[in-house]
């Protein structure tokens, strides 16, 4: 591609986004579990307009998501099974978060952050996000899904990476409904957990703890990690938690941890470290999400270092994972 059209096609990005979520929203990749069907077999499934689903599965099918066998048949392509509901790797509760307006609202005030340092998303909503998650249902089942697909696929890896041996009781702060805590139970039977989130979400957890067959060893407690978390731990994991807040708010859930944890117990932050250099686009992506979205930021081990010292910890060592995650450990000071 010329300069020109590589620039006309980032520009164009947003009508990517949408495509994949309609294809998603649809459940069209459900439908297509079976083999090929036709764009009207597929708009009577879903409930849709023919000639309006075979134009978008058109275009989805160039951008390599479906595989066009004629005229008016559609299949999966790989990318296109990331979008069925059922598979471990399933992507399709995160392509229905990144769609939904309440999503891409924000990231269209961006402008807005950039010259006042202010949240987008709390500008075009009025609230900031968490609230308004908690107002509405529906876009909190959407958010809660994928990040629960996001646990889902990361526990493995941090298991992996660190040794949770010692360890007798975990209270995982922000643990929403429960994915990576189960998961991280399931590997380690000598630990019992405590999961901690607000009462709106631990509301939906029980369920997902009882199916995978630790909820004797897990205790659901709702709450806000601004006003307290649950005495008593020997550790402390919060993963994805700290990058959603500014500074002092950030320090202020640490705080409330280091009240909290055992005299010789262990904080671990499960986030992403920006590097001091060459940042990978997908790193700073995530940051600005961070600014449009919550209202937080991504960091880098030094800015990580300094929080924890503000709030009673020591960052004693930076564990890596085989993706961009890391397990930063805290021990108390």
């Amino acid at each position: 591609m010329t300069p020109a059209e590589r620039l006309q096609q980032m520009l164009r990005g947003f009508d990517v986004t949408q495509l994949i979520y309609v294809v998603a929203k649809l459940g069209v990749a459900d439908h297509l579990e079976d083999g090929p069907r036709s764009s009207g077999e597929l708009a009577r499934a879903v409930g849709a307009d023919p000639r309006a689903l075979y134009r978008v599965l058109r275009a989805v099918a160039s951008i390599g998501i479906l595989a066009r066998r004629g005229r008016d048949r559609f299949e999966l392509a790989p990318l296109g099974e990331l979008l069925r509901t059922g598979p471990p790797n399933s992507m399709r509760d995160s392509a229905i978060m990144w769609g939904e307006e309440w999503s891409w609202r924000a990231w269209g005030a961006l402008l807005h952050s950039v010259q006042t340092g202010s949240t987008a998303f709390e500008h075009v909503a009025g609230m900031g996000l968490f609230e308004y998650l908690e107002r509405n249902r529906g876009a909190a089942e959407i958010f809660n899904n994928a990040m629960t697909r996001g646990s889902e696929a990361m526990v493995d890896e941090i298991v992996d990476a660190y040794d949770f041996s010692g360890i007798a009781k975990i209270v995982d702060v922000g643990g929403g409904h429960g994915a990576f805590l189960a998961g991280l139970l399931k590997a380690n039977p000598q630990i019992s957990g405590v999961l901690f989130d607000v009462p709106s979400v631990i509301e939906g957890a029980g369920d997902r703890i009882a199916a995978a067959g630790v909820a004797d060893r897990c205790e659901l407690v709702g709450g806000s990690f601004f006003e307290s978390v649950p005495q008593g731990g020997d550790a402390y994991i919060l993963k994805w938690i700290i990058h959603d807040w500014e500074d002092s708010k950030a320090v202020a859930i640490l705080r409330n941890c280091r009240s909290a944890i055992t005299e010789h117990g262990r904080l671990l932050l499960v986030e992403r470290l920006l590097p001091a250099a060459d940042e990978p686009y997908s790193q700073l992506r995530g940051d600005i999400t961070m600014m449009v979205l919550p209202g937080g930021m991504e960091r880098t081990e030094a800015e990580f270092r300094a929080l924890l010292e503000s709030a009673g910890f020591r960052l004693s060592e930076v564990i890596e994972s085989p993706s961009e995650l890391n397990v930063l450990v805290g021990t108390p000071i």
